[in-house]
């Protein structure tokens, strides 16, 4: 298998520019997929993330396209050949702009298109023609109902992180552009991580296809040092600066779970003096792509971003990754921390973890089949926030119990079994009933007299009533009541 770019047959014009990158050895899924492309048959590659998967389809894409290259300025003469996919609007741009560079001294056109902007330009831009468009399904759904973009020509697909597209419920949508393609075509599904919906949409859309699988699914990379610690809502934001300062980090990503956690913590770590910017879906994508231009130019310490922004972004030399929040998705964990250590550099991925987090750690156990043990993290202090690991196997079944507040136990000295502080009498939950001791309630029972059941004792008055002859004696008379007016006799 060829170990270095010398040693591949590219042109010129793409040898010339994988020089002036800098492209020397090739890293293992570009070695073996390279020559699998350029022999024009569909590709499975499941790499890690990192690893230069947009290399190992573009350079054989170019390298087979080049057939129709060239110097007419009629859109006739460059229709759209080959499709590249993505899921988010700021890998588009990052592969599209990867391409420009590899066809710089050739005269193959590309174009990309996403949402967040205006269609104008991007229209103007395909009608004169492109043989690569880079593109979200969403906008390019958008541009064919438009009569903008034509795909009848093209040759080649590219699906790269097929997985993440399905994830944000793009299936739909990739379902109705493959319509439009021709049957007869090569396909190229590019992911970091392989589940069973991947493989039953290559199995619908990839003839014969080849797998090229140069590490274990879902592994994580190994230059990557890889810290759990256990923390408190309250307490994350001063680890994150003590591991700053004890490890002299100067830039890092700091990954949350929701929009507006995003935004909040932002501002929180702006006002404790660290240069902050945040990146979540809810800002426009001028906003976007200034926050990460600025993160590329060393303005900004700290990007704070949601999981926009965990796959396939390449930012060399990015030396830690934060998971502030524990993602919900086993393998988002896997594309978050893969931002750092990549091209075989070192990096630094911490997670903070809560008690409430232990399924979610559990799932990242099963997932890159590594034992993960949660630290409580050695400030200088020495203060710790709790017994995390009591807390964890409460979590998994034993029952969970406050850690902030602690059980009171008795002070020396006082600590006396139960069976010696009361007698057995106290101790059990029984208790019986109070024997009185009125004499009234220890007389025999007495048959009523008739006396006693005709007239109730309070009904008796000083006057005795007697009952009229003939009348039973339960039937009670008339009783006489003083008139207001005295009738007149």
């Amino acid at each position: 298998m060829t170990a270095s770019f010398s040693n591949l047959s590219l042109a010129e014009p793409l040898a010339r520019a994988v020089a002036e990158m800098g492209y020397e050895s090739m890293t293992p899924i570009q070695a073996q997929a390279i020559p699998v492309v350029l022999t024009g048959k569909d590709v499975m590659g499941a790499a890690q993330t990192g690893t230069g998967k947009t290399a190992a389809f573009s350079l054989p894409l170019l390298q087979r396209l080049l057939k129709h290259e060239n110097t007419s300025t009629s859109p006739a003469r460059h229709p759209v050949r080959a499709l590249v996919l993505l899921p988010t609007r700021e890998l588009a741009d990052q592969v599209a702009q990867q391409i420009k560079l590899y066809a710089k001294y050739t005269q193959m056109r590309s174009a990309v298109v996403f949402g967040g902007m205006d269609m104008k330009p991007q229209t103007l831009e395909l009608k004169r023609g492109v043989e690569i468009l880079v593109a979200t399904p969403g906008r390019l759904l958008d541009h064919i109902e438009a009569k903008n973009a034509v795909l009848n020509q093209v040759e080649y697909v590219v699906l790269d992180e097929a997985d993440r597209m399905l994830d944000i419920g793009f299936l739909p949508d990739l379902q109705r552009i493959l319509s439009y393609l021709p049957k007869q075509r090569t396909t190229l599904l590019f992911s970091a991580t392989f589940s069973p919906e991947i493989k039953r949409l290559a199995g619908s859309y990839l003839q014969d296809p080849i797998t090229i699988e140069v590490a274990r699914p879902n592994e994580t990379a190994s230059t990557v040092e890889q810290r759990f610690y256990s923390a408190q809502d309250d307490d994350k934001r001063r680890v994150v600066k003590a591991v700053l300062n004890q490890r002299g980090i100067k830039q890092a990503f700091v990954f949350v779970n929701s929009k507006l956690g995003c935004a909040r913590l932002a501002r929180s770590l702006e006002r404790e003096g660290l240069k902050t910017t945040a990146l979540h879906g809810d800002k426009s994508q001028d906003e976007r792509l200034k926050a990460l231009e600025a993160f590329k130019q060393g303005e900004v310490d700290l990007l704070v971003c949601t999981d926009v922004a965990a796959r396939g972004l390449d930012i060399k030399d990015v030396p830690a990754v934060f998971n502030f929040d524990v993602p919900f998705n086993a393998e988002d964990y896997v594309h978050r921390i893969g931002r750092t250590g990549r091209a075989g550099a070192s990096g630094l991925a911490v997670t903070l973890v809560s008690p409430s987090d232990m399924r979610l750690v559990s799932d990242i156990e099963k997932l890159i089949k590594t034992k993960l043990e949660v630290e409580i993290y050695p400030f200088e202090d020495d203060r710790s926030r709790g017994n995390f690991n009591e807390g964890r196997a409460e979590d998994r079944g034993q029952g969970r119990r406050d850690e902030r507040r602690p059980e009171r136990r008795p002070e020396r000295g006082f600590e006396r079994r139960r069976d010696e502080e009361e007698p057995r009498e106290r101790r059990s939950s029984f208790r019986p009933a109070q024997v009185s001791r009125d004499p009234f309630f220890e007389k025999p029972y007495e048959a009523p007299t008739v006396d006693q059941a005709s007239a109730a004792s309070w009904e008796a008055s000083s006057k005795t009533v007697v009952a009229k002859p003939g009348l039973s004696a339960n039937i009670k008379p008339k009783r006489k009541v003083a008139a207001l007016f005295k009738s007149g006799e």
